[in-house]
C-alpha cells in the first residue's frame, strides 16, 4: 500500500451495513482537518472492491454485515493488500473484537451499543486520534502478525479461566521473579504471539498493562487462557502473585503490588487519578505498574515494552533500571506502532531491543539469570 504522508489528507473508507452509522461516522471524520472519507460500503464484498480500487489509508469496519462479514473481509484484505483496519464494535461483541485483531485489524473502538445512536459522539475524539495514528504505522507488520498467529494455531486446553469465573483465590508458588509488560496499539495480537512462545513452566509471574477499555480485559484474558500454555487471568484485588500465572490489568484501572507477610506479594487494583487539567490518564498505565513492580521486586523484575503509540512505559523503565532490573523492548523497526519502545530507547533505559519473534527467548534468558542471582 502507499504510505500516507503529512502533506495530503488521510483517506478513509467507511464500512457499515447501517446507513445511519455510515453517515454519522463520515460526519465525525470529515469534521476533522486532514481527514477525507473517499468512499462508503455496506458489506465486505463491496468494501473489498473499493479497497483494491481506491487504496485508502485506513478502513473503519463493522464486523456484522450481510453477504460478506468483517472476518472474511479481513482475511482476504490482509492476504492480498494489507491496509490498516479500525474495528468499531459494541461491547456485546468483545470476543469478536479479539478475533478481528488476530486476523490483522489494527485496533478497535467500543461503541455504546450495536447500532449507533446519538451518544456515539462520545467516541468522536477517540476515533479521530486512532485514525490519525496511521501516519506512524508499520502496516506490513499487521499482515505478518496475523500470519504468525495463524501459523501457531489454537492450542485448546482445559481452561479454568472462563470469563465469568472468580479468579481471586489463585494459589501456587509465590513468584520470586516477575515480568512486567506494557503495550498499546497493536498490542493484543503481539501479546498473544509472545505468550504462545513462552513455556508453561516459566519460573516467573507475568503482569500485563494493555491500554484497553473496561469490560474488554476479562474477555481478553479468557481468550488468551484458551490458546496459550500459561494460565491467564484478569488481575483482581488481593490476588497473590504466583509463578506461572499471567495477570491482565483490568481496563480503566491501574495495578500495584505489595509485599505480603507470608512472602511473595499481592495485587492491588487502583483507580486512576485525574491530571491537573482534570482529565483521566490513559489506562491501564504501564508506567504505574512498572514503578510499583520496581519498588517491590527490584533486580528481580524484567520490564518489557511492546508496540504502542506515545511514551507510556518509559518512566516505568527508568524506575526499573534504577533498581537493577532488566529492560527489553520490541524492536521499533519491526513493531506495528514504534512509539512506546522507541521512547524507552531514547531515554537510555533499554538493555536489548528484540524483534517480537525472538522476544520470548530473551525473556526466558533474563528470568533464568535473575533466578540464579
Amino acid at each position: 500500500m502507499t504510505e500516507p504522508n503529512e502533506t495530503r489528507p488521510l483517506r478513509v473508507l467507511v464500512v457499515d451495513d447501517s446507513a445511519y452509522n455510515r453517515q454519522t461516522i463520515t460526519s465525525m471524520l470529515e469534521s476533522r482537518e486532514g481527514v477525507e472519507v473517499i468512499a462508503r460500503a455496506t458489506n465486505g464484498k463491496e468494501a473489498l472492491k473499493l479497497a483494491f480500487d481506491l487504496e485508502p489509508d485506513i478502513i473503519t469496519l463493522d464486523l456484522e454485515m450481510p453477504e460478506m462479514d468483517g472476518f472474511s473481509f479481513l482475511r482476504l484484505l490482509m492476504s492480498r493488500r494489507p491496509i490498516p483496519v479500525l474495528v468499531i464494535s459494541g461491547y456485546a461483541q468483545r470476543d469478536n473484537v479479539f478475533r478481528a485483531l488476530e486476523l490483522g485489524a489494527l485496533d478497535f473502538i467500543a461503541k455504546p451499543r450495536r447500532h449507533i445512536s446519538p451518544d456515539i459522539r462520545n467516541i468522536e475524539d477517540e476515533l479521530s486520534n486512532k485514525i490519525a495514528m496511521v501516519r506512524r504505522l508499520h502496516a506490513v507488520r499487521l499482515k505478518q502478525r496475523a500470519e504468525s498467529l495463524a501459523a501457531q494455531g489454537a492450542r485448546p486446553k482445559g481452561s479454568s479461566g472462563s470469563e465469568g469465573e472468580d479468579e481471586v483465590s489463585l494459589s501456587g508458588e509465590p513468584a520470586s521473579v516477575v515480568v512486567g509488560i506494557g503495550s498499546s496499539t497493536g498490542g493484543p495480537p503481539a501479546i498473544q504471539q509472545l505468550l504462545a512462545s513462552l513455556p508453561a513452566d516459566l519460573p516467573a509471574a507475568i503482569l500485563i498493562s494493555q491500554h484497553m477499555p473496561a469490560r474488554f480485559t476479562k474477555a481478553f484474558a479468557a481468550r488468551l487462557d484458551r490458546v496459550v500454555d500459561l494460565h491467564v487471568v484478569e488481575a483482581a484485588e488481593g490476588q497473590p502473585v504466583c509463578q506461572g500465572v499471567v495477570y491482565i490489568v483490568p481496563g480503566s484501572s491501574n495495578l500495584e503490588v505489595e509485599s505480603s507477610k507470608g512472602g511473595g506479594s499481592v495485587i492491588h487494583i487502583v483507580e486512576p487519578q485525574p491530571t491537573r487539567a482534570g482529565a483521566l490518564p490513559l489506562t491501564p498505565s504501564a508506567d504505574h505498574m512498572l514503578k510499583s513492580l520496581s519498588s517491590t521486586y527490584g533486580r528481580r523484575l524484567v520490564a518489557v515494552i511492546l508496540t504502542g503509540m506515545g511514551s507510556d512505559g518509559t518512566n516505568g523503565t527508568i524506575a526499573a533500571r534504577r533498581q537493577g532490573a532488566t529492560v527489553l523492548v520490541e524492536d521499533p523497526s519491526t513493531a506495528v506502532m514504534p512509539g512506546m519502545p522507541h521512547s524507552a530507547m531514547e531515554a537510555g533505559t533499554v538493555d536489548r531491543a528484540v524483534p517480537l519473534e525472538k522476544l520470548g527467548e530473551a525473556i526466558v534468558e533474563a528470568v533464568e539469570r535473575h533466578k540464579r542471582n
